[in-house]
């Protein structure tokens, strides 16, 4: 395991070609169902190590050299175990107490890693949906606890602080209060289709107060965060024709960093056109990422906010 960068994007590739022996889609066991050798008994929501890890505590020693240089893959990479139900379709399914039982513990995961000095960013994401690779059906999230920054973190942040320099205001902020795609809100959340949307279905969900990390949240905002990722996902999954296959993915500040300038957010990219069909990333976006739309982010901010009134607390 190790991690190469491209010296042009500055993108990395996680090389770990161990993971080709995980099992896919089993039909005759299911390595999270309650009982199993890596869960036992008397669980409601269990986060434990990834069978597979892209990343070690004791990685192979890093090669040094001046275009093609390693990095050692430092970190863990866990399973959030969100139910021990196996036949539960989604977490927007399960009920509100038990999705914010959900993001609880992923907070506190967060804050016992955050004293660790050699990890620096904690990705936190979900895959839903056969048609997009996923491996194993069981409702579950994931935890990457990296040794570097994404990249796409890092131009936010980038970006983010030329507009506060010369703004004197976090961007996130202004376009939260401005953007007028909004899907569904509460007290302490907003979720909205962005102007700049690159997917069919792509929701974005902030809080509304400026917040940096997970770990920044009250305990209120968490219950707000559940209610509020509930009838998200919830819109999504009545928006077309039949359940829509999503990523969500947690964008905060690095550990340990309080930043003025960059605000924690939910990206949440359902992968439906509005025909039901799969939008997948081809030549033009995987070539020279630019992305196409078959329909407006307006049209999806309605369709989503018509099925948002129909998802129950």
């Amino acid at each position: 395991m190790e991690i190469r960068k491209n010296p042009f994007t500055e993108e990395y590739t996680l090389v770990a070609p161990h993971r080709l022996r995980r099992p896919w889609q089993p039909q005759d066991f299911c390595p999270f169902c309650p009982g199993g050798p890596e869960t036992g008994h008397g669980w409601d929501v269990l986060i434990i190590p990834n069978k597979y890890p892209l990343l070690v505590e004791n990685p192979p020693e890093p090669i040094s050299h001046e275009l093609f240089p390693t990095f050692p893959a430092r970190g863990s990479t866990l399973v959030v175990v969100e139910t021990p139900q196996h036949d539960v379709d989604d977490i927007s399914d399960l009920p509100r107490d038990h999705v914010a039982k959900v993001l609880a513990a992923v907070v506190e995961a967060q804050r016992k890693t955050e004293s660790d000095p050699h990890a620096v960013y904690f990705l936190f994401f979900r895959n839903k949906g056969k048609e997009i690779g996923v491996s194993l059906t069981h409702p579950h999230s994931q935890i990457y606890v990296l040794p570097v920054v994404p990249p796409r973190v890092e131009l936010e942040m980038r970006n983010s602080e030329k507009w506060y320099k010369t703004h004197g205001q976090c961007l996130h902020c202004r376009v939260v209060s401005e953007e007028g795609r909004v899907v569904y809100q509460n007290a302490s959340w907003r979720a909205f289709v962005p102007f700049y949307a690159r997917w069919p279905h792509e929701v974005h969900l902030y809080p509304r107060r400026h917040v940096s990390r997970l770990t920044e949240l009250a305990p209120e905002e968490v219950s707000e965060l559940a209610d509020a990722l509930k009838k998200t996902l919830c819109a999504l999954k009545k928006a077309t024709e039949k359940p829509m296959p999503y990523i969500l993915v947690l964008h905060q500040a690095p550990l340990r960093q309080s930043l003025p300038y960059y605000h924690l957010h939910f990206e949440i990219y359902g992968m439906y056109r509005p025909d039901g069909k799969l939008k997948h990333a081809a030549g033009a976006e995987l070539g020279a990422s630019l992305y196409t739309l078959e329909t407006t982010p307006e049209e999806a901010a309605e369709r989503l906010r018509k099925a948002a009134t129909t998802c129950g607390g």
